[in-house]
Parts: structure tokens; C-alpha cells; sequence
């Protein structure tokens, strides 16, 4: 390991000195956003006018997307926060549409510029450093920009995968705060009905792909009689990684990475982030190669399990907004569902409860005006509610609107057989 008093560390001011107007600003996202550059940076923003910030989602203040900082600042992620929810819908900041795998080949293709890199690291070992918590497309945009900045930060894991040479940046800055933390959601008795339907369909020795949140939560505590599991995923959370521990993923039937948990960021609770540290086990990759539809179908039985904000009668699935406004992103929803249709006896999984929390049907007969469609009525498979789980994929409209009519909640049946009639007509 580096002697790390030796190492040439700056202060976050000079650091961020070399941030020039209209420059393109990449942001390591989720839970290691380097806040220290951000607060260094808006302490210049009355020099600066037409920076762009373009990150996955990120947790913590986010001063880049306010009003405040908007004669200096524009945000464009490729994924939408509560932290930035009301900033973009009232436009002082914005949404760039992207897939996640392809986020990395918008900066190294050039069509979307990345000036600067500013990311959180590990301490270095043999000189490299690791992105922990956070690889996503920061690989790419360290890659391409004309400075690139790290914090090193001793509570960021080294987590093998993509690996950095510390000679790789042209400037260190050192922070000591703690990664934000996201902790373990209890399912509801809903999330639980729908994680039972969904442990259903996943065979022993599959290989799992899944996110965050009390539905992938209940889904997990569904699987724990299944055995030889896989897991290759953007992103892993406690849910997950009790059924690791427990022996129930354990990679041994993948067919690449075998033995190995692969993921590209990481956020959940410290028990998580301490888990990946110098664990060989466990492969944090770039969104390029955990994202690809092409490399996830190279494992068997790929189940992926993804989420929905709405479904039409034809199995339009909207997963990034409400409306027209923006509620997440794209993600990585598609590459996924792709890629698990590519595996041999992959299967793709959306999940919902058929309702929201305030009793709003999330099986309909046309999407909201401006809702955006990410995965396409032709892609899918699978739909799972707390009534069950239907197969769309091979049928026609008329037969689709029966499978979800029979799966949504049972006082919204006549009103989708109405519709469905009235658009379809019945045989």
C-alpha cells in the first residue's frame, strides 16, 4: 500500500480551479458523490456559467440542480433522485434520456462531452484504486476527460472489478465523511404476496438480477429455500446480500464470473459496504460490461426483476414517469429485460403492486398523456402483481388485455374489460 502522507493531495478549492465555463462535469453517483468538489465548486459559481453535470441518481444536497445555482449550474443526469425530482420538473434542471448501458458509450463516443471527472476512490493499493461503491460509467468518463479528480476517501471499500492507476488523475484530494447509507425496507404484506409469485417462477441455479426497495426486499426473502442462485446486476442492496451469506447465491451454476456477485453501484447499509471491501468474491464492474444485454445472456436462466409506475392493456410498461413528469429514468430496466430473453431459459419479470399506496390502478387501458414507455409492449414477458403473474409474451392485444385484467386489482377488472372492448372488440 502507498504510503498515503506522501501522496501530492490538494485542497477541493484548487481542485476544482481548473473547472472552466461550458465544461461538461461527470459525478461518481448513488452514495459516493464527492460532495467536497461540490461544495469547493459553489464557492466559484459566481466566475463560472454553463456547467453540465451528468451523473446517475445521487444521494445527499445537490446544489448543481437548484435554482440557486442556476446561472452557473445545469444538471442533465441520466437518472432522476428525490433529490432532484422538483428541479427538474420545474426546469432548472434536466433529464437526459439514456439506457444505462449505453451512458459509458455517450462519453466514450464523444456525442456527449465529459470535461471533467470527479469521483470518490478508495485508499490506493499497488497504486490502484478502487470506485467502491459507485463503478456505473465513471470508467468511461475517466477515460476521456481533460482533468480528473479524486477524493480518496478511507471509507470508500476497495472493491475488485475495474480497477484505476492512481497516475491516472490529475489531482487527489482527500476526505474522511462517511458514504450515505440507505437502509433495509421492511416489505409490506403486498410486497410479500407479489416476492412469493415472483420466487415461483426463478429455478434453482438461476441467475438473478434485482434492485432496491421493499419489492425486491419481499422477492429475497421469498428465495431463501432456493439453491445455487446467481447474481449479475447494476445493483445489489441487504436485501441480496442475506441471501449470499446464507449460501443461496452463491454463482456456482454462472456460466461466466463464476463464484463471483457482479454489480456496477452499490446502496444499501454500511453492513454492504463493508461486505465488498477486499472481497475477492465480489466483482464491482463498469456499466458496460454489467449492463450489456449481450454478456447477461451469456449466464443460464437469467431472471430479471424490474418495476413499473403503470401498464397498459397492450404491456406498454412506464417505469420513468408519471405523466410527463419525470419520476426516475430509463435505468437499466431494458438491458436487462433483453438480456434475460436472451439466456437460455432467461425469463423477464416486471413487478408492481396493482395499485399505489393512494389506490391508484397501475394497470390501465392507455397510459397517461406524456408517461414514456421503457420497455416496449413487444419486449415483454413476464407481469407479476399481488393476483398473480401472467405471460404476454407471444400474444396478441386482445389476449394480453385478458391476462392483465385478470391481474389487476379486482375493482378495476370491469372497468379494462370495458375498455378492452371498446378498443379491441371481443372473440
Amino acid at each position: 500500500m502507498y504510503d498515503m502522507p506522501k501522496l501530492a493531495f490538494i485542497s477541493a478549492d484548487k481542485a476544482v480551479s481548473s473547472v472552466r465555463s461550458g465544461d461538461h462535469i461527470h459525478l461518481s453517483s448513488i452514495a459516493s458523490v464527492p460532495h467536497i468538489l461540490i461544495e469547493a465548486l459553489c464557492q466559484r459559481a459566481g466566475e463560472l456559467h454553463d456547467v453540465h453535470f451528468h451523473h446517475f441518481h445521487t444521494e445527499g444536497p445537490a446544489p448543481y440542480g437548484s435554482a440557486e445555482y442556476a446561472y452557473a449550474f445545469f444538471d442533465q443526469g441520466f437518472f432522476v433522485g428525490p433529490n432532484l425530482r422538483g428541479s427538474v420538473q420545474s426546469g432548472v434542471a434536466d433529464y437526459l434520456p439514456a439506457h444505462l448501458f449505453e451512458s459509458q458509450a455517450l462519453y466514450r463516443s464523444g456525442v456527449l462531452p465529459c470535461h471533467v471527472a470527479m469521483v470518490q476512490v478508495s485508499e490506493p493499493i499497488d497504486g490502484m484504486v478502487s470506485l467502491g461503491t459507485s463503478v456505473d460509467c465513471s470508467v468511461a468518463a475517466l477515460e476521456v476527460a481533460r482533468e480528473r479528480i479524486a477524493v480518496v476517501n478511507p471509507n470508500v471499500p476497495f472493491a475488485y472489478g475495474d480497477l484505476i492507476p492512481l497516475e491516472r488523475f490529475t489531482a487527489l484530494v482527500k476526505d474522511d465523511r462517511l458514504l450515505i447509507t440507505k437502509e433495509y425496507v421492511q416489505p409490506s404484506e403486498t410486497d410479500l404476496t407479489i416476492g412469493r409469485h415472483c420466487a415461483e417462477l426463478v429455478p434453482d441455479g438461476a441467475c438473478l438480477q434485482m434492485g432496491i426497495g421493499s419489492l425486491p426486499n419481499a422477492v429475497c426473502a421469498s428465495l431463501k429455500g432456493h439453491r445455487h442462485l446467481g447474481l449479475h446486476t447494476e445493483m445489489f442492496a441487504d436485501g441480496a446480500l442475506e441471501l449470499i451469506r446464507s449460501g443461496v447465491i452463491d454463482g456456482s451454476l454462472k456460466a461466466i464470473d463464476r463464484g463471483k456477485v457482479v454489480a456496477s453501484f452499490l446502496l444499501g447499509s454500511d453492513e454492504v459496504y463493508r461486505f465488498i471491501d477486499h472481497n475477492p468474491d465480489v466483482l464491482m464492474r463498469d456499466i458496460a460490461y454489467t449492463n450489456d444485454p449481450r454478456i447477461i445472456s451469456c449466464n443460464p436462466q437469467v431472471v430479471s426483476i424490474n418495476s413499473a409506475t403503470e401498464i397498459d392493456l397492450t404491456g406498454q410498461v412506464c417505469a420513468d414517469s408519471i405523466g410527463t413528469r419525470i419520476y426516475s429514468g430509463t435505468g437499466g430496466q431494458l438491458d436487462f429485460v433483453r438480456g434475460a430473453k436472451l439466456s437460455c431459459g432467461g425469463k423477464a419479470i416486471i413487478a408492481m403492486a396493482s395499485r399505489t399506496s393512494h389506490g391508484v390502478a397501475k394497470i390501465v387501458p392507455t397510459l397517461r398523456p406524456g408517461a414514456g414507455v421503457v420497455t416496449p409492449r413487444a419486449d415483454v414477458q413476464w407481469v407479476v402483481t399481488e393476483y398473480g403473474a401472467v405471460n404476454l409474451y407471444g400474444k396478441s392485444l386482445q389476449e394480453r388485455a385478458r391476462l392483465l385484467t385478470s391481474i389487476a386489482h379486482p375493482e378495476d377488472r370491469e372497468a379494462l374489460e370495458r375498455a378492452a372492448f371498446e378498443r379491441f372488440g371481443r372473440r
